[in-house]
């Protein structure tokens, strides 16, 4: 396994929307966003940009397979993960278990 600096981020869009992705360099990936290099990207857009939330990982697959666990989410849930609310972050995925096991 390859150690090194990874990162998931949340980003909110023009438009309103959270953008969740995954990089080795936070600051130029950032850039990116923010100057559209990438025309198919979600982002491009959706400009400008506001970097809301990252976290640090030192190992690839764990920093993956955060990024998809958060874009699983509904909006209200990564709202209280990037508030820090973890109450709501609990009660949140607490009902979502709820409603999934009774139907």
């Amino acid at each position: 396994m390859k150690h090194h600096n990874y990162y998931i981020y949340i980003l909110l869009c023009a438009d309103g929307s959270y953008y969740t992705g995954v990089t080795n360099d936070l600051e130029r990936r950032f850039e990116e966003h923010q100057a559209g290099n990438i025309v198919n990207c979600y982002t491009h857009g959706r400009r400008p940009l506001t970097l809301l939330y990252y976290e640090y990982f030192r190992v690839i697959d764990d920093a993956i397979a955060r990024e998809k666990q958060i874009k699983g989410w509904s909006r209200a849930k990564k709202e209280a993960l990037m508030s820090g609310n973890e109450a709501q972050l609990f009660r949140l995925s607490k009902s979502y278990t709820q409603r999934s096991h009774n139907p």
